[in-house]
């Protein structure tokens, strides 16, 4: 089993140094200047924070490419990030897959690796993310000492802080401090996040969202998940479940839902509500996703309407976060998009339909995204706590 090194230091933990290692993480490479306009810092207090970044290797000094201003002297010389200055393991758990990636400190990917979960059971996960960790070492061509750190997601309601997994439908987990356990098991400092809300991170950091104050992304598929940034800040909210539109009761007469709650968008739109209720109009017990969705492209109408009614409520939850939180945009994504060409009109006349005044302009931007990502979102995720308190 592999044991990080602790031979490497973290970046400085003071705050001008952590605003400015987040500003060219982010939004690099950036001149100082524009740095001290960005944070409303002086250019002697950029310099000075950026300095020990640059002697332990985390930034570096690109060459000379613009002028700070009219009549300025010599050309500013942007700050960049080191991306193999670290590197960081992110691992995304699903009901029946393990999926890795090992991701440099600008999360870009740079090894995977993926292996079959047969057995839910705690100590069964465990021993498969160990191997995994080992699968992805394997694969990886840098130096393994500069791996220190490791990234989970999952569905569930997730402590960040401890890395306790309350609860977790699809695995059937209650109170299992997973951030504990897989550290003891491989030696590296670990995160632990709702899978929505690590991919919202590495969206708001590296992605869709770099430079918006407010945003929202919407998954579809086994869950119906939304993570949320406000004024630069993903939201957990004081429970960790902000953002849960999935447990939005949209429908008073509808179906129980896994939560204890009746009409949720996730009772409605969900994979496994969508494939119930098509076994139901079809008559066939062993219908699969993928059968539904063949039988309502080809035009069978009461499967259609089982996707009609999906896209409607998952356009009904889209519109709360639109109505409750105003983001610049919102981001729709997971492996239910495979099937979108059936709810895609659903879901924005739902959203046109229940949205409030100008939150209707709010556009709504379809990404899809395979689990690699999910898991780099972890990866992210592992990323911020190198930074971030």
């Amino acid at each position: 089993m592999f044991r990080g090194s602790d031979t490497l230091a973290g970046p400085p933990a003071a705050p001008a140094a952590t605003a400015v290692f987040t500003a060219v993480l982010t939004e690099g490479p950036v001149s100082r200047v524009a740095l001290a306009r960005r944070l409303g810092l002086s250019s002697a207090a950029v310099t000075k924070a950026a300095r020990p970044l640059i002697d332990l290797g985390y930034l570096h000094e690109l060459a000379a490419t613009e002028r700070t201003g009219p009549g300025a002297g010599r050309p500013a010389s942007p700050l960049a990030v080191r991306a193999d200055r670290e590197f960081f393991i992110g691992v995304k758990i699903t009901a029946d897959e393990l999926i890795g990636v090992v991701c440099d400190l600008r999360a870009q990917v740079r090894s995977t690796a993926r292996r079959p979960l047969t057995d839910p059971d705690v100590e069964a996960v465990l021993i498969e993310v160990g191997r995994l960790t080992d699968d992805l070492l394997g694969a990886f061509p840098g130096d393994r000492a500069r791996i220190r750190r490791l990234g989970l997601s999952l569905s569930g309601d997730i402590d960040r802080t401890t890395g306790l997994v309350r609860y977790s439908p699809f695995l059937h987990w209650r109170d299992v401090p997973l951030g504990r356990l897989v550290a003891q098991r491989t030696g590296l400092a670990v995160t632990v996040e709702n899978d929505v809300k690590a991919l919202t991170a590495a969206e708001h950091w590296f992605g869709e969202g770099v430079g918006a104050e407010s945003f929202a992304l919407v998954t579809v598929g086994t869950g119906i998940g939304c993570g949320l940034v406000v004024n630069g800040r993903l939201v957990s909210g004081s429970y960790g479940v902000a953002g849960e539109i999935g447990h939005l009761a949209v429908d008073a007469t509808g179906p129980d839902c896994h939560c204890g709650g009746r009409g949720c968008v996730e009772s409605i739109a969900g994979t496994d509500a969508i494939v119930a209720q098509a076994r139901v109009r079809t008559g066939r017990p062993d219908l699969t996703i993928d059968e539904a969705v063949a039988l309502a492209r080809g035009g069978h109408e009461q499967v259609r309407a089982v996707f009609t009614r999906a896209g409607s409520a998952i356009g009904c939850g889209i519109a709360a976060v639109a109505n409750l939180v105003g983001p610049t945009r919102i981001v729709v994504s997971g492996e239910g998009l495979a099937a979108y060409d059936l709810f895609d009109s659903h879901i924005r006349t739902s959203f046109e339909r229940q949205a409030f005044g100008a939150a209707a302009r709010c556009p709504l931007s379809i990404r899809p995204l395979p689990f690699e990502e999910w898991a780099r979102g972890a990866a992210a995720v592992s990323i911020q706590s190198l930074v971030l308190p």
